[in-house]
């Protein structure tokens, strides 16, 4: 799917094939949020409008949506949106739809990203996705991040995740990477070790009890928090100043991504990825950064390939797409994507579209017209 930027500006797609005519959009998450549309084999995306916490943001993206609503030049059929019920971009969705008499279509998160990635291409048809981010809400209310999918249009299947780590704080721990540092020491079975190792941290001498007693430490799956985990366990901004600041810092330093032989484990019955070996090694006193961050990524590409390649050979598909905000790093990408083709599966990957959140809305959009083609 070639696109083009748009005076306006907004992101045009070249007309695709099967995909669905009924008009339909995608309403975005809450960070970066943007708003996509598609109708008559074409899309259109926004530019995002940004975080969804202040008021003029929300009258920004609130003029997206009717911009790009009225570029359909029909009321949309189905509006999709992501599963979080107290976005502003899902109360958007509601109104809208109550204003059009369109139905409503909750999309989780991960499968918006490798959808997206799926509209970007043109690809209709199964495919398997790895979705690596900070965060988003799987259909429990649980946190994912670290999601190995198959999606097949409006179907998704989760065939597997990232091994749960605690979060302690909760969205705080998002920048304050030492805290997934305790927390992979503690999953280590090294909960006594946590108080001398951050001794320097205000609370540091309280989250070994805080996490034996489970006391606000939610578990997620994110990827996002195990780079975070990882770059606390080698002092790369142990309080950053904002979320993703300490693992930009860690891919800079990577030179020679290497391969932790016995890094991963994988079990097949569950499709759990569990790279507790990895951060046992990275755990290791005396283990710099620079060598930590070659072995981190070169492991976790490793692992991911070895992951996706398991999963093909088990559903015999042979296609996969990359989504996600950690595919902002281009280490690991460049890594998985080569990894992924060495064992002869065609690799999706961004190039027009945002592998974060900005693009979640195409992502949607293109679920909704798949949803809209099997019951409109």
């Amino acid at each position: 799917m070639a696109a083009v930027t748009d005076p306006d500006p907004v992101v045009w797609s070249a007309p695709v094939a099967g995909v669905p005519m009924v008009p339909v959009a995608g309403m975005g998450a809450f960070l970066k949020a943007a708003v996509a549309v598609m109708g008559q084999g074409r899309a259109a995306l926004s530019r995002p409008a940004g975080d969804l916490g202040d008021v003029d943001t929300r009258r920004a993206y609130d003029r997206l949506v009717e911009a790009l609503v009225a570029r359909l030049r029909a009321a949309p059929r189905v509006i999709a949106h992501d599963l979080h019920p107290d976005f502003h971009s899902t109360h958007a969705a509601r109104a809208l739809a109550a204003r059009t008499g369109a139905a409503l279509l909750p999309v989780q998160h991960h499968h918006a990203h490798i959808a997206a990635v799926a509209a970007e291409h043109g690809h209709v048809g199964p495919l398997l996705g790895l979705a690596l981010d900070g965060f988003g809400l799987g259909p429990d209310r649980e946190s994912w991040g670290g999601e190995l999918l198959r999606v097949d249009g409006a179907r998704v299947d989760r065939l597997g995740h990232l091994r749960r780590l605690p979060q302690p704080g909760g969205d705080v721990a998002a920048r304050e990477p030492w805290r997934m540092a305790a927390a992979a020491l503690h999953v280590l079975g090294r909960t006594d070790a946590i108080a001398a190792r951050f001794a320097d941290q205000r609370h540091a001498g309280l989250l070994g009890q805080v996490l034996t007693r489970g006391v606000n430490c939610p578990e997620t799956s994110s990827a996002g928090r195990l780079f975070d985990a990882a770059c606390g366990l080698l002092g790369v901004h142990p309080v950053a100043a904002f979320e993703g600041q300490a693992p930009m810092a860690l891919e800079a330093m990577v030179t020679a991504p290497r391969t932790l032989d016995g890094g991963w484990r994988i079990d097949d019955a569950s499709g759990v990825l569990d790279p507790r070996p990895l951060l046992e090694a990275l755990a290791v006193p005396g283990m710099t950064p620079e060598a930590g961050a070659d072995l981190f990524h070169g492991t976790l590409a490793a692992a991911l390939v070895d992951w996706a390649a398991r999963a093909a050979e088990a559903t015999g598909v042979r296609t996969v797409g990359l989504s996600g905000g950690c595919f902002f790093n281009r280490v690991l990408t460049r890594a998985v994507a080569e990894g992924l083709r060495e064992r002869r599966l065609t690799v999706l990957s961004h190039h027009a579209v945002s592998p974060g959140d900005p693009g979640l809305s195409l992502g949607q959009a293109w679920v909704a017209a798949h949803h809209a083609a099997r019951v409109c």
